[in-house]
């Protein structure tokens, strides 16, 4: 029998009711094992036809709009929203409209619906790609789209938003010669070190995956530890060190690494990756704030944030949350430099950093612990590659998703370094 596709379907309308109506991650739900029935082909079909339709949502949601007198339920919503995202990538009309008719038909509560889940589809069919590529940009829910724009102005997030549209490629950081990376992988060498791939195949099958030649990791989360400069022989504390990129950076460098993480699932994960890259470090599984081991010549603190900075990656989070929790994650990153600096031997520095695109979780940190903290300064950030317009007042670097956008952009992210005084 011909494989139609159904499970995986399914599955992505099971994943898309979960994220839009109970406001779950998709990383949890994964972790959850909503993806472990399926075999690898359809695990990876349902993830990605979630993705694509969360990108788009708010352009199918007004696409769909002029062929429904009401919004439907959200379980008949959602099948339309996936349909439509199929058929205006271009899959076949008969077999997305059979399905998604099929989904609607299953649930008691919404069989009723199955004509209007057809004739919505089979119209929008008629649309097709090219009635998609018409409509406007999609723009980001207005819980986040609001202090943005406050932020950045509309201009610059029109620009993050296309960024958000069209995704991420994968970047790789490289243990040794990227070059030589980069010619295995098919990729390229961008300005700061990290190796690009636009169309990237599954991970652990690409060349240098099994002998530990590089590890995943987004070109600006990959810059705090390239900023340090040279931190050979320094004994260095990844405050929260999961999943482990930043850890086996400084590893790779040549640091004596304490890799922190109050999850001890999530510590087993940076235990893992550091032993598939031949690199190791201390890790200890403690809250941050219940570590009280000091003299560190260098604190790396990658914040627990609002993760704004990554929507290239991950569409759900403005479906997922809605910004409630920011003032907590805001005062818990203003605890965490406080007690950050108490770690340090005089004249240590400490590498604040959040994927953050929201100045309060970033630059606002900054100018106030500067000023709760007599004598503390930022120091020069340099690195070939950086543009010198993304220095900020206070001394940081500001990154945003719409930076390289000729070559695919990059994740939301703040950075900047504290000395203590000597």
């Amino acid at each position: 029998m011909r494989h139609t596709g159904l499970p995986a379907r399914r599955t992505a309308h099971h994943l898309l009711m979960q994220i839009t109506v109970e406001h779950r991650l998709l990383s949890e739900l994964v972790a959850a094992g909503a993806l472990a029935d399926l075999p690898p082909d359809d695990r990876a079909r349902a993830q990605r036809l979630t993705l694509d339709t969360l990108r788009g949502l708010d352009r199918a949601d007004r696409m769909l709009k002029p062929y429904l007198k009401k919004t439907p339920p959200p379980f008949v919503m959602n099948a339309l929203r996936l349909g439509l995202t199929e058929l205006c990538h271009g899959e076949a009309a008969h077999g997305v409209v059979n399905a998604y008719v099929e989904i609607v038909a299953k649930n008691k509560r919404t069989q009723s619906m199955k004509g209007l889940t057809n004739a919505v589809l089979r119209k929008v069919a008629a649309e097709g790609p090219e009635g998609w590529s018409k409509r406007p940009m999609p723009i980001t829910a207005n819980w986040l789209r609001a202090p943005l724009v406050a932020a950045w102005g509309r201009k610059a997030v029109t620009a993050i938003e296309a960024a958000h549209f069209a995704g991420a490629p994968l970047d790789l950081t490289v243990k040794g010669d990227a070059a030589a990376v980069a010619k295995a992988v098919g990729g390229t060498v961008l300005p700061t070190g990290t190796v690009r791939i636009a169309n990237a195949s599954q991970v652990s099958a690409m060349p240098g995956y099994t002998q530990g030649d590089w590890w995943v990791q987004d070109a600006a989360a990959a810059l705090p530890v390239r900023l340090l400069g040279d931190v050979t022989g320094l004994s260095v504390l990844d405050l929260c060190a999961a999943p482990g990129g930043k850890t086996m950076q400084l590893a790779a460098a040549g640091a004596q690494v304490t890799a922190l993480d109050v999850s001890a699932r999530r510590m087993a994960r940076v235990t893992e990756n550091l032993a598939r890259v031949g690199l190791t470090a201390r890790t200890v599984v403690s809250n941050a704030f219940a570590f009280g081991e000091g003299g560190f010549d260098v604190v790396l603190l990658d914040a627990p944030c609002s993760a704004t900075g990554t929507l290239r990656r991950h569409p759900d989070l403005p479906y997922a949350k809605d910004g409630s929790e920011i003032g907590g994650l805001i005062s818990q990153q203003e605890a965490m430099i406080d007690h950050a600096l108490t770690l340090l031997r005089p004249g240590g520095r400490l590498m604040f950093c959040t994927c953050s695109l929201l100045p309060d979780e970033g630059e606002v940190q900054v100018d106030e612990a500067l000023v709760r903290h007599p004598g503390l300064a930022t120091a020069p950030l340099d690195l070939p590659g950086l543009s010198p317009d993304w220095t900020t007042q206070e001394g940081g670097i500001r990154l945003r998703p719409d930076y390289w956008a000729d070559i695919g952009g990059m994740d939301g992210f703040y950075m900047a370094m504290l000395a203590k005084p000597a």
